[in-house]
């Protein structure tokens, strides 16, 4: 695990700096339901109603809605998309906190220092060819095709545009004498080595350059724009897939743009670099760029972290056939997520920053404002591009449309776009409507969506049972500590995860969250959810006396059913029944004598 080349000293140093209050605060709106406790709707799936509860002091949260549990370290992970060495060092550099390295095995630490140089390398690189686009006589040119796509300066500063020079080795001599190796060269994409000699020399000359870096903002490669009409090379040169940087995996702008992306809960998705400046400039500051690639997997679920569970992508890219095919991949991907797609209808022949230099912010506000749903613009284009005057031309209309309103559930919009399909073809609606459903089920888009990553799996009743005594232990630890003692984990838990909870609260029920395993993520998330319902449920001895009875009649009942001595453990079960009632009673007298 990444996380592991920390000390255990540094990671609880950053969880005390972490102000977990803050963090949620910029995912959804709290509202303070308590000394040092939250509540709010879920980041982690559509709700109306507040379920999402967070303990600020503790730094833990839970939702009663879906599920999700976990502390700062989770919650980072969760909706960064970071791993847990990720989330410790964003959380680091967020607060300020020194992290210091723990002994780890010599392979482990020669692949951390070779990123680490790498890293160095292109960060060193991209900060290079800033200062030759800015004070370099060579990059004049590159200076007035900036200006005349509309690109100010202090966007382009806050992306870190530059300007690759045209010697062959100006980076390659550069980093070697701060002590570079040719390996590292190499890794880093920043050099090529000659077929015919052998020989290394810049990958990126006489170019813009658009840094491309990760969620965390370093720079893991470069994308760069020749200006030259008559070259021989690519129009945009993208550094190769190596050590950091992978084809498919980022998004250009995705680090500027995430906190606009989380507090919105959309991310605008265009294609190129200079799309995303241009909207970035108009004051659309959730644009991300595909950098040169089809939408992937990948990239999708990176947009689905940006905005959360039931956040919008809207899709701003070229209105000719490549976009066309975008979209509809797009909208295969997505299927799988709990996000809305959206598709903001750009003018033929106009990408947004084309768009932004002829008519401005207030232009592109409107269109991101008219964006409709996937299915709706998809229907509207098949129509439109169709033969609609033959009847083959409406049969392939039809055969075009059904699986997109096939994907579709029952409800208005598929009335509506069925509606709209039958006035174009002239038909009724209810021919329509059988055609569009005929065969729909063998169409890939008629497959239902998979549920919201963090569906809540239904507990059965015994294991909820067993969670709501562990909370009543640690919300009454005196009492606590007495009924932890009077259960046998292995008899009277049916959960491993719950016996496991249990037999770490024998030894941590004043401190719950400390001394967790490290590599028991289950459990982490289970003693936040405990730590959430102690403080926030109502808690009496005599309830915490009613649950301990119930996991005795549970462990009763198992042992009748599994062949054991019926007649005795009969006898028990109905003492402990009897003792249940009581106990009910005696905590129904007391509750109604705190309300007086």
């Amino acid at each position: 695990m990444a996380g592991g080349r920390y000390s255990d000293e540094s990671k609880e140093l950053v969880r005390e700096a972490a102000d977990m209050a803050e963090l949620v605060a910029a995912r959804t709106d709290l509202r303070r339901a308590g000394p040092g406790r939250y509540m709010g709707l879920c980041p982690f799936h559509e709700e109306r109603t507040p379920s999402f509860s967070v303990d600020a002091d503790k730094k833990v949260y839970h939702c009663f809605g879906c599920g999700a549990s976990g502390d700062v370290f989770t919650f980072v992970r969760e909706t960064e998309g970071l791993e847990f060495g990720g989330a410790l060092e964003w959380l680091a550099d967020r607060y300020g906190v020194a992290l210091e390295r723990a002994v780890e095995d010599p392979q482990a630490d020669a692949r951390r220092q070779r990123r680490d140089r790498l890293y160095a390398v292109l960060e060193r690189t991209a900060a290079y060819y800033e200062r030759v686009l800015w004070e370099s006589p060579e990059a004049e040119g590159a200076r007035a095709y900036l200006a005349s796509r509309g690109l100010g300066e202090e966007v382009l500063r806050r992306f870190r545009v530059g300007w690759a020079p045209s010697p062959w080795d100006r980076v390659l001599v550069a980093s070697r004498g701060a002590g570079f190796t040719d390996d590292e060269l190499l890794g880093s994409g920043l050099a090529s080595r000659s077929r015919r000699s052998g020989q290394l020399y810049d990958r990126f000359r006489a170019r813009i350059a658009f840094p491309l870096s990760d969620k965390r903002g370093r720079v893991i490669g470069f994308g760069a724009r020749t200006l030259s009409t008559g070259s021989d090379g690519p129009k945009y040169l993208n550094s190769p897939e190596a050590d950091l940087y992978r084809k498919g995996q980022h998004l250009f702008g995705l680090h500027l743009a995430r906190r606009a992306a989380a507090s919105s809960r959309s991310v605008v998705v265009a294609e190129g670099y200079t799309d995303v400046l241009a909207l970035s400039q108009a004051g659309v500051e959730n644009a991300v760029g595909l950098m040169g690639t089809a939408l992937t997997e990948a990239q999708v679920r990176e947009l689905t972290a940006a905005v959360g569970a039931g956040g919008t992508i809207e899709l701003a890219l070229d209105a000719d056939a490549s976009g066309q095919e975008a979209m509809v991949r797009a909208a295969a991907l997505a299927s799988g997520h709990d996000v809305t797609l959206r598709v903001v209808p750009l003018p033929d022949g106009l990408d947004p920053a084309d768009l932004v230099a002829r008519d401005g912010a207030s232009r592109v506000a409107s269109l991101l404002a008219e964006a409709v749903p996937f299915a709706r613009f998809r229907v509207e284009h098949i129509l439109s591009a169709a033969e609609l005057g033959t009847p083959e031309g409406r049969d392939r209309a039809l055969a075009a449309l059904r699986p997109v309103i096939a994907s579709l559930p029952a409800g208005i919009t598929r009335e509506e776009l069925t509606r709209q399909v039958a006035s174009r073809l002239t038909l009724s609606e209810e021919l329509v409507g059988s055609l569009l459903s005929a065969s729909s089920s063998s169409s890939p888009s008629a497959r239902p969506r998979r549920q919201p990553p963090r569906a809540r799996a239904v507990l059965a009743r015994r294991e909820q049972a067993e969670r709501t005594f562990l909370a009543l232990c640690i919300a009454l630890p005196e009492h606590g500590r007495e009924a932890l003692r009077r259960v046998t984990l292995d008899e009277h838990f049916t959960s491993p995860l719950v016996r496991r909870a249990a037999e770490h609260l024998r030894g941590h029920l004043a401190a719950p969250l400390d001394g967790l395993p490290r590599d028991d993520e289950a459990l982490a998330e289970l003693m936040a959810e405990l730590t959430i319902r102690a403080g926030r449920d109502p808690a009496d001895p005599s309830m915490l006396e009613v649950e301990l009875l119930q996991l005795e009649k549970d462990r009763l009942e198992r042992q009748i059913a599994a062949g054991g001595a019926v007649a005795d453990l009969a006898k028990a079960r109905e003492q402990v029944t009897r003792d249940i009632r009581t106990a009910v009673t005696r905590a129904m007298e007391r509750t109604a004598s705190a309300d007086r």
